[in-house]
């Protein structure tokens, strides 16, 4: 999108890293976003880690955070279609009680010694089909929050406090698990997602990106997609999006398998290395954050070209503690492929659309579930070390590929 006027020079030091914390509303949606992925971290912890330890099953683990995609996938567009027709505010309170009461739920099953994988993997599809519509308007209300200026810098924050959550979350989902209990790992998650509805509910209502429409839904999905095929740098970026989502993402499901059978550890072992990596993401975003505008194309592609390189060393190398320094870098790749892909699409994207493009990024998150399944099912026969290895091969081979034909992304500042 190309904006009129004079625009001063983007300050690119530590003094602009928290401008947007400036606004009071936007305070509030990001620390309810510290609360609520917070709680999705030790979900993600305690889920996969339960689910291993009811089945012993690689296959199983990967149906169980294979449902998480199935309504991402079905709803995404529907969820980014509702962002821009309805009050932002609602979909995202709704979706976090939802979210408590589902924590709650599970946690209920679990004291009573009644949980299976079945109601994990039922548990993990309600949060897909929650996340459909939460994270499409969460994304969206964030221009109406800051304003254009500080977009940039607001999205870099956004992301990094989901790479917070990383930081402290899984550490403190393990040790809960090994010492506390299941149970109560989910009373805790759900005891989050309350305090992110508060914090929420202190936002005003921030309205539309359009106002409403009689058009049919389906009408608005359509235009939205229109609008993305004749975009072609958003279109590059959501298939960049895409490929590493499909071939980064999946080790963070199948870490169980590490944590278990190659490093012999329990799960605050797994948590620990969770923090380490998001450690390193929350560095790289923070940097993102007072970067401004400057080459900003290339450091996506760098980014990941360190995702690819380090899961490829983490395949190689089974020592616990090499892969602990290696979850550094680990997450600064991520960092760098996931704020900067965020903050790009967002500044390219017209307000109106903004809701319908972010639910099309949400398909990442849904296929990337969907690419732990056969990555789960090869696991059982050729073992885990060999599964991440290829897919980081192929990540390398995609990053590569993007280097070498496109660029305006290379050039894009």
């Amino acid at each position: 999108m190309t904006n009129s006027g004079r625009r001063a020079p983007p300050r690119s030091d530590w003094r602009s890293t928290f401008d947007s914390l400036a606004n009071r509303n936007f305070l509030y949606l990001w620390l309810g976003m510290l609360f609520m992925m917070g709680g999705m971290q030790m979900q993600m912890i305690a889920r996969g880690y339960l689910a291993y330890e009811l089945t012993s099953s690689p296959f199983l683990l990967g149906v169980v955070n294979s449902g998480f995609a199935v309504p991402l996938l079905a709803l995404s567009l529907f969820g980014g279609a509702f962002a821009d027709r309805l009050e932002r505010k609602y979909i995202i309170q709704f979706g976090q009680g939802m979210s408590a009461a589902l924590a709650i739920i599970i946690g209920v099953a679990i004291y009573f010694d009644v949980v299976t994988w079945f109601h994990l993997w039922i548990a993990s599809i309600i949060q897909g089909a929650l996340f459909s519509f939460l994270m499409p308007a969460r994304q969206a209300i964030i221009p109406q929050l800051v304003g254009q200026e500080r977009l940039s810098n607001a999205m870099a924050l956004n992301a990094a406090a989901m790479s917070a959550t990383t930081l402290a979350a899984p550490a403190l989902a393990g040790w809960a698990y090994a010492y506390l209990g299941a149970y109560n790992v989910y009373y805790i998650i759900a005891g989050l997602a309350v305090i992110a509805f508060a914090l929420t509910g202190l936002i005003p209502r921030a309205g539309t990106g359009a106002g409403r429409r009689p058009a049919p839904m389906i009408g608005d999905i359509i235009d939205g997609l229109v609008y993305i095929k004749r975009s072609p740098l958003v279109l590059i970026l959501l298939l960049m999006g895409l490929a590493t989502a499909l071939l980064a993402m999946p080790f963070r499901f199948l870490m169980p398998i590490f944590i278990v059978d190659v490093y012999r550890m329990g799960p605050e072992a797994m948590g620990l290395l969770v923090t380490i990596m998001g450690g390193g993401s929350l560095v790289g975003s923070l940097f993102i954050a007072s970067l401004g505008k400057s080459g900003r194309g290339m450091l996506l592609i760098i980014g990941s070209f360190i995702s690819g390189v380090t899961l490829l060393l983490v395949a190689i190398i089974p020592n616990y503690v090499i892969a602990a320094v290696l979850m550094l870098p680990l997450g600064l790749g991520d960092a760098g492929r996931r704020t900067l892909n965020q903050s790009l699409i967002m500044e390219e994207v017209e307000d109106r659309y903004r809701g319908r493009v972010m639910s099309v990024f949400m398909l990442n998150f849904g296929l990337m579930p969907l690419g732990v399944l056969p990555a789960g099912t090869a696991a059982e026969y050729i073992g885990g070390q060999a599964v991440v290895g290829i897919l980081a091969v192929m990540l390398l081979g995609v990053t590569t590929l993007i280097l070498l034909t496109q660029k305006r992304l290379r050039e894009m500042a």
